[in-house]
């Protein structure tokens, strides 16, 4: 066994520079790789720390000669590299695993195929509102491995994915949220939602007696996944359909969040105070809720906290209002799953934005919603033929369109007042767009722009 320590990080984007940092921080011998370019602000703070790194390419003799490697959650088993990887059992990690091996704060890791985003922020709010020292990361915000490195916080709330839980092992989350599992990346599971589903468990790997795991009831393959598996840790589930024993449900207008333990008081709430409305932010409010009441936070603080958050950027964000017809972005929907939240959410006729990189979507969840609310689907993207195929019987006007200000365009003429033009693409957006955030600020500037 090699005595040095050197580690390979592959992909040199927010999460790989953090966990290049604090591996040189922890006197590792450190090495980025990135099959592509790597965007200035990352290359300026590896070229500061003095990290030697290569982009557009992998150099093999180097990656190969690691004691460990940190993947990107990007990248997929099946690239070339990572076979080779595999074929010498260099151990692979990812981000999350790495940094949490450095870090003794209290941690609360947040997954599922929809809503994992909101109810990530939205439980970051109710714990800072609250006054405690809490940082935020995963799939969201500031790397984590960077804010193990250089800040020190008690808590933080991680927004983990699939893919980074695939290459976590010895991480263990104290407290565990897992909202929906629901069809997503299936390409990356071989097309086996059991595959998918066991992925999303790993959530709750490592927990003991000592710890929390909280999830939705009214989910099926969550039950499923449930009776398959023995969980030693503290168990809240949370429902809309059922009233429980514990945890958290709905009844009639008013949400109950009841832990039953170290003689709490229970907290109510109607549903029309939340900040965050539509059915599935009721799901996403109680899951936060319950891990507010987990840390032991006031009723009153997390009341407030409910009623004041403001939704992220690109989840169905409200951008304006004109001619009496609002335009919702809703930009970081890449599933089917996502589009029919967001859909089931609106108030009156809708005209669809819909299309992009299409991974494997089945568009049959989504016909009773466009039935009843969809007056025109305008598709964005490079091939459309399956959302066409999919709504032709539906919905009396389909168009195909290739830039943000043209699907505006037409979708603005296509509405009237009263209407809600919702750009909710369920699908990638890489076919005409760098990712879902450019996606989403080109369609909030030309709505700017009408």
């Amino acid at each position: 066994m090699q005595d040095r320590k050197y580690i390979v990080v592959l992909g040199a984007g927010e999460s790989g520079v953090g966990a290049a940092l604090l591996a040189q921080k922890q006197g590792y011998e450190v090495f980025v790789s990135d099959m592509g370019p790597v965007a200035e602000n990352y290359s300026k703070e590896l070229q500061k720390a003095n990290i030697p790194f290569e982009q557009n390419g992998h150099t093999e003799e180097r990656i190969l000669s690691a004691t460990e490697i940190v993947k990107s959650p990007g990248i997929p088993d099946k690239a070339p590299i990572i076979k080779k990887i595999l074929e010498k059992q260099i151990p692979i990690l990812s981000e999350i695993e790495f940094a949490g091996r450095y870090t003794d704060a209290k941690l609360i890791c947040i997954t599922g195929s929809n809503g994992k985003s909101t109810t990530t922020m939205l439980t970051y709010h109710l714990l800072k509102d609250a006054g405690l020292n809490v940082g935020l990361g995963g799939n969201i915000g500031k790397s984590f491995a960077k804010q193990v490195a250089f800040e020190k916080y008690d808590y933080y709330v991680l927004e983990i994915s699939s893919f980074m839980l695939d290459n976590m092992y010895n991480f263990k989350a104290d407290v565990a949220v897992l909202l929906n599992i629901t069809p997503d990346h299936l390409d990356r599971y071989d097309y086996k939602m059991e595959n998918y589903s066991d992925s999303k468990f790993r959530i709750i790997q490592n927990q003991g007696a000592n710890d929390v795991f909280i999830y939705c009831a009214d989910d099926a393959e969550i039950k499923s996944g449930l009776e398959k598996r023995n969980i030693s840790s503290q168990s809240f589930p949370f429902s809309i359909e059922t009233i429980l024993n514990k945890g958290a449900w709905l009844e009639g207008q008013e949400i109950t969040i009841n832990l039953n333990h170290n003689n709490q008081e229970l907290l109510t709430m109607s549903i029309t105070e939340l900040a965050l409305q539509g059915k599935h932010n009721i799901y996403n409010s109680m899951a936060s809720g319950i891990v507010a009441k987990v840390l032991e936070l006031r009723n009153e603080s997390i009341r407030d906290s409910m009623g004041s958050f403001s939704n992220i950027e690109h989840r169905l964000e409200h951008v304006a209002k004109i001619s009496g017809i609002d335009f919702i972005n809703d930009s970081k929907a890449t599933n089917v799953n996502s589009t029919w939240y967001a859909l089931e959410s609106m108030p009156g006729k809708v005209v669809l934005i819909l299309g992009g990189v299409d991974k494997g979507n089945d568009y049959n969840m989504l016909r009773d919603l466009v039935k009843a609310k969809v007056k025109g689907i305008v598709c964005l993207g490079k091939d459309n033929r399956r959302i066409h195929e999919a709504f032709e019987d539906d919905v009396e006007v389909i168009v195909n369109t290739f830039s943000a200000s043209e699907a505006v365009q037409i979708a603005y003429h296509m509405a009237k007042k009263g209407d809600t033009v919702l750009l909710s693409p369920a699908c990638a957006s890489f076919d005409l767009f760098k990712n879902y955030e450019d996606r989403g600020n080109q369609f909030k500037k030309a709505v700017m722009e009408l």
